[in-house]
């Protein structure tokens, strides 16, 4: 009846605009109420659990991501949905986030290149993708009221660049926007964030959606760029009688809702879910996430060998943060049966609390002594880790780290696997063998820990965030969660391992550590150009050798590091994950890796340009195994020639003024000039210029009144002139 969605658009009545843009239906057009259908309503419908966001990062393969994504697709189509959520795209400022579990990574390049491949996957199944919650989201204490500050470089630089990539290379229909403020603006109020910035510079064309709870005036949200405002129809009835909203604000919401609907409703109908292949995808993307963090030669175990299995989450595996139950689970026992392991079970101590059982201590204690290993299956209770809730702090159980310890004592080849959403504290990590982090891998849990445990599949998961020793050496300690009314993100653009990096500080694991059965060789890196043009772009090579007797996959990971020396505002960050990727090696077999950088990727975003800003001079491209581990290092010169605005009066130090090459000249003149009438006054002539520049570096303009004698007003005044037509 109506070709397009102008059409129905002009058919529908104010009241039904403002009812499809709150949530209700136009039954006389077709129209059903837009809904958003959450990754785990698919486990309550029966569909099958993949792994949760912190475990599919860990495979740091977008492709692994574009498959679940495409699989969820597949079952949420098959429901009838309409929208899909997709993992929240917002960074892990740090390790008690409630929504841990559903949260990628700590650093924007992984974050949204897994985030934009998983919608990708959503969207060819024909179920529109959702981007959310946008912006700085990163606990749940207070998160519909709280206000976070963040300082403008700290918001281009880490927060807002995976959203960036997630919508201009997902494309999703949809991005919810938070409750809460940012700043003092209410996010789902917030035209900058919303209309500037997501749809003028990020070219986002879908729907923009409130998430329930954010609206208060529902006039202004919608003003603000909001499409879909869970609140009283009425209130923007009259608003729009009223004047206080213009109706084409909204005919644009109802036109994007309207569009998301037909989007959905003219996809083919699908044919029926293969429950059986996506269980077998699920158990093969939980084996890609295991991470192997130590291993001193326990495993991979041996046929043959007799081994103590220990702790409940042997026989009841944490697979998910709390949602409805998978309808199959296979547990590590479970699967250590199916083939054939001679493993002995002992409970040791229950999944679901912190409950110490001396006899049965005893009784782990004696088996993991008589056995050739002990493999404890250890992690946080699924209380310890419920999504509306943060964590108050990283240890496990006290049962847990005591029972660990009490079997490494006996026990030379003792084992740990950890079922957590994100780091804990461990205690005993330099008393046991081997770590095994199987994170929240979904209900192919069991069977993949089976299989990196005994060697059947090579581990080839990388931590997607830093383990710290303890929570005091995180870099929101202090400001985490907030007086309740604030969050001040103090520590700025120093998050994860760029916090640690720059502090220098030992952590337990890196970022992007992860152990493999087998060795690989770095050799021949190059880059295709010593000199990087402002306007240009380099590509690096590297090849990459499987050097051991196993097959498995290597996640090359390169870094930027600035060594310009230029001065930063808010200070350097030590380096920065540029690009990365998964590559598959038989033994023997090498592949030659090959990135692309451009200006943007040795830039850091310069509050008093509002733009990204490289300095020129050297930088070093770094190609690792992780952050602390890298391989190859490339010196690479940046010919740009922009410089960032500079403001020159007497108070400016002489320190910037000498780094910059506009200025220096100026600066080093007068400085010789300086010393030279201290040396025909009477000074000894023993400071060289260099000394002195080095001395006078933190003195501002005005000090240098000290040094000049009677006329040296006079000569500030001119040297102000001077420096200030130089700036220009």
């Amino acid at each position: 009846m109506y070709a397009t969605v102008q059409e129905l658009v002009d058919a529908l009545t104010p009241e039904e605009k403002a009812g499809l843009c709150t949530g209700a239906a136009v039954p006389r057009l077709g129209l059903p109420a837009l809904r958003v259908n959450g990754l785990h309503s698919q486990e309550s419908a029966g569909g099958v659990c993949f792994p949760s966001a912190c475990a599919a990062a860990a495979s740091f393969d977008p492709e692994a991501a574009r498959r679940m994504g495409a699989a969820l697709g597949r079952e949420a189509r098959s429901g009838g949905a309409q929208l899909l959520d997709v993992p929240d795209v917002n960074l892990k400022r740090g390790p008690l986030s409630g929504r841990s579990a559903d949260t990628w990574a700590e650093d924007p390049c992984l974050t949204g290149a897994l985030a934009a491949a998983f919608l990708q996957g959503v969207q060819s199944a024909g179920v529109g993708g959702c981007a959310g919650r946008l912006a700085v989201v990163n606990q749940e204490t207070d998160r519909r009221t709280l206000n976070r500050r963040v300082d403008e470089r700290t918001l281009q630089e880490l927060y807002l660049p995976a959203f960036e990539t997630a919508v201009r290379d997902g494309q999703p229909r949809a991005v919810v926007c938070s409750a809460g403020q940012l700043n003092g603006t209410r996010i789902c109020e917030d035209t900058a964030l919303l209309t500037d910035t997501l749809r003028g510079a990020w070219g986002f064309a879908g729907a923009v959606l409130a998430e329930p709870g954010a609206v208060q005036d529902p006039a202004r949200t919608l003003a603000a760029g909001v499409d879909f405002a869970p609140a009283d129809a009425g209130r923007l009835v009259d608003a729009v009688q009223s004047g206080a909203l213009d109706e084409s604000v909204l005919n644009r919401a109802a036109s994007n809702i309207i569009r998301t609907l037909l989007a959905a409703s003219t996809q083919p109908s699908p044919a029926d879910c293969d429950h059986t292949a996506d269980r077998s995808l699920a158990v093969e993307l939980a084996k890609q996430s295991g991470v192997l963090l130590r291993n001193l030669g326990a495993l991979p175990l041996h046929k043959g060998q007799k081994v103590a299995y220990i702790g409940a989450f042997a026989d009841h595996p944490r697979y998910s943060a709390g949602h409805p139950r998978a309808p199959q689970v296979t547990s590590a026992i479970d699967a250590a049966v199916l083939h054939d392991r001679k493993i002995h079970y002992i409970e040791g101590f229950p999944a679901d609390r912190d409950q110490r059982d001396e006899a049965e201590f005893l009784r782990a204690v004696v088996a993991a002594e008589a056995a050739d290993a002990a493999v404890i299956f250890a992690g946080l209770p699924e209380c310890a880790e419920l999504a509306a809730a943060d964590r108050r702090h990283m240890r496990l159980p006290e049962c847990q780290n005591n029972l660990i310890a009490r079997v490494a004592a006996v026990q030379k080849n003792t084992v740990v696997v950890l079922h957590t959403s994100g780091p804990v504290e461990c205690p005993w990590a330099d008393d046991v063998s081997s770590v095994l982090c199987m994170y929240l891998a979904g209900e192919g849990l069991g069977e993949a820990t089976d299989a990196l445990l005994w060697g059947d599949a090579d581990p080839c998961g990388r931590l997607p965030e830093t383990w710290p020793l303890r929570l005091e050496d995180t870099p929101c300690y202090l400001d985490f969660p907030g007086d309740g009314v604030t969050a001040d993100y103090r520590e700025g653009v120093y998050v994860g391992y760029r916090w640690y990096d720059a502090r220098r500080m030992p952590v337990r694991w890196p970022f992007g550590h992860g152990l493999s059965y087998t060795g690989y060789v770095y050799r021949n890196a190059v880059l295709s150009a010593d000199t990087l043009a402002e306007q240009g772009l380099v590509t690096v090579q590297v090849t990459v050798k499987n050097s051991g007797a196993m097959q498995g996959a290597e996640v090359v990971q390169l870094y930027v590091a600035d060594t310009t020396g230029a001065p930063v505002a808010g200070g350097r960050v030590p380096q920065v994950l540029r690009g990365f990727q998964k590559i598959a090696l038989q033994p023997g077999e090498e592949q030659v890796v090959t990135f692309t950088l451009t200006p943007r990727d040795l830039s850091h975003y310069d509050a008093a340009l509002h733009d990204w800003y490289a300095a020129p001079g050297r930088y070093e491209i770094r190609i690792g195994h992780s952050s602390r581990d890298i391989r190859v290092t490339l010196p690479l010169h940046y010919a740009g020639t922009r410089l960032p605005p500079l403001q020159v009066d007497e108070t400016t130090p002489l320190g910037i003024l000498l780094a910059d090459p506009r200025t220096a000249p100026v600066v080093q003149h007068a400085l010789r000039a300086e010393t030279a009438a201290m040396t025909n006054g009477g000074g000894d002539g023993l400071m060289p210029p260099e000394a002195m520049a080095q001395m006078l570096d933190a003195l501002t303009l005005r000090n240098m009144i000290n040094f000049g004698g009677p006329q040296a007003e006079e000569k500030l005044t001119k040297l102000l002139e001077t420096l200030q037509d130089a700036v220009q």
